[in-house]
């Protein structure tokens, strides 16, 4: 009995899977289940969360049976119902346990067309107002790029429906990090100014809030009057059924892998830090590698001096988990926040008091060889509302400077090959220029430049000639082919002379007299 039970219950998922029965579940559920377990299983006003939180069952058969045989002592009755009912409310509470990416869920998910979901967010549904899928869209509510790789359908579909009851955020945030809070407020400040937007976080003496233009502000609380705090800024999604469905098929399949191949998108640069404000640097900023294009690293600023420095004491620190070794990065300090980097990872700070605005990372990557492998990074630059950082494993990618959020990420070498990156890129009028390294592991050195908006590469300069080009016949034998002369250290640029510098490393062999 147990045998053919157990193959009508796999019969029953995959049917279920497949959207043949893609309802019955879910009323039974509905009709029974809701008053103590919630509409998305995330518990209720009598029950347990039965999907995120270490669910007791998670095999169908074994739902099966708890819904049957109940709890004993445990307050959970038996439900008098019969075995078709019971499996397939046993189905429906898989597809709630499961993140949308998995097969069952992406069988149900797929009843609807995501190509026509995709249409209805940019176009009707006017999600792109506040919400990115993936790196294209607004930066007000969470980031939907992976919320099919962390939340089921049935909760998707609560968030839509009923936005102020359901998680703002996916179980994990993408790109790794903390996942950043969404509370909606208005603020007065003791000045008369009213800002509306979301507050990042927030505490007893400061507040971080994202105004509804786009703009962060670093508040003091000692300059606010008074916060509002409300539900949600997120309105009951308006759509027809077959809307909904789309719409819940297309956040399903919206994963996407934040380290993979090169992914442009046309979007102008937001006109937050200017190249005039990096050539330029204003007062108090410190906008590029070395502090300004020229490399110099002079600050103008003279409120410390030789009557005072022996006076200086430490204001705050701020602790970088998992950094390997000694950090060599040099932060970035633009508009009061600084942009600080260890491998695959940046921390936006409030420079006046340390706390943590954003955080976002990667794994290291692994199999990678010399100072990559080492986990070194520099730093990143910036221009416009983003911030452009390199990887180990050869990447260069663009973070929005107030979010966070992954704009675009472009692959410059495969690290397979023994490439790697370690270095703060320069931006340059509209162009981000980045290189790389393993000039002791046999690379063929090159700079690239890349559209800071798309990140679509510009061009390519080779350190090492190919055979037949001029200069290749000055090295012998075969050591052109790993010829080195990594372009591993940040460079410079003269923007009256329109000159680059750029320094490269050691050719191969290295140690060939």
């Amino acid at each position: 009995m147990r045998i053919i039970l157990f193959a009508v219950c796999i019969e029953f998922l995959m049917n279920y899977a497949g959207g043949q029965t893609v309802d019955t579940g879910k009323r039974q559920y509905q009709s029974r289940c809701v008053g103590c377990h919630g509409e998305d299983g995330t518990g209720g006003g009598h029950g347990p969360n039965i999907v995120d939180i270490r669910p007791r069952v998670t095999s169908l058969e074994a739902i099966r049976e708890l819904i049957l045989k109940g709890i004993r002592d445990g307050g959970r009755p038996a439900f008098r119902i019969s075995e078709e009912e019971a499996v397939a409310i046993a189905a429906y509470v898989m597809i709630l346990q499961q993140p949308a990416g998995g097969a069952v869920a992406a069988g149900a998910a797929g009843l609807g067309d995501a190509a026509a979901g995709g249409r209805f967010f940019a176009g009707k549904g006017n999600c792109t107002s506040c919400h990115m899928v993936p790196g294209r869209g607004g930066v007000l509510g969470p980031d939907l790029s992976n919320i099919g790789r962390d939340r089921s359908p049935a909760q998707i579909e609560q968030a839509l429906k009923d936005p102020g009851t359901a998680p703002a955020t996916g179980r994990g945030a993408r790109g790794g990090g903390r996942a950043p809070s969404y509370q909606a407020v208005t603020v007065r400040l003791r000045d008369g100014q009213t800002i509306r937007g979301i507050a990042k976080n927030e505490s007893a003496f400061d507040l971080q809030l994202l105004a509804m233009d786009g703009k962060l502000h670093l508040l003091l609380k000692d300059a606010v009057a008074e916060v509002v705090r409300e539900k949600t800024l997120m309105p009951k999604v308006e759509a027809t059924p077959d809307e909904m469905r789309n719409l819940i098929a297309y956040l399903n399949r919206s994963s996407w892998d934040p380290i993979g191949k090169a992914t442009p998108w046309n979007r102008e640069l937001g006109a937050r830090v200017s190249f005039a404000d990096v050539a330029h640097p204003k007062t108090g900023s410190w906008p590029t590698y070395d502090g300004n294009e020229s490399g110099n690293r002079y600050s103008p600023l003279d409120q410390i001096d030789t009557s005072n420095v022996a006076r200086l004491v430490q204001k705050w620190s701020f602790p970088i988990p998992g950094a390997p070794g000694a950090l060599e990065v040099t932060p970035l300090v633009v508009d009061g926040i600084m942009y600080a980097t260890s491998v695959n990872e940046v921390y936006a700070l409030d420079a006046r008091s340390g706390r943590e605005i954003w955080h976002y990372s990667r794994p290291r990557s692994q199999g990678l060889a010399g100072d990559a492998a080492g986990g070194i990074n520099r730093g990143v630059a910036m221009l416009g509302d983003r911030g452009f950082m390199v990887s180990d494993n050869a990447h260069l990618f663009a973070l929005h400077r107030f979010t966070g959020q992954l704009l675009w990420d472009v692959e410059m070498a495969d690290s397979r090959q023994n490439y790697g990156s370690t270095s703060a890129p320069l931006v340059v009028n509209d162009l981000v220029v980045a290189g790389v390294s393993g000039g002791d592991e046999g690379i063929r050195g090159f700079l690239d430049a890349y559209k800071a908006s798309t990140g679509e590469r510009a061009w390519r300069f080779w350190t090492i000639p190919s055979p037949g080009e001029p200069g290749s016949k000055t090295w012998g034998g075969r050591a052109i082919e790993h010829g080195c002369g990594a372009t591993w250290f940040t460079g410079t640029y003269d923007p009256e002379a329109k000159l680059l510098y750029w320094p490269t490393g050691n050719p191969c062999p290295e140690y060939n007299g």
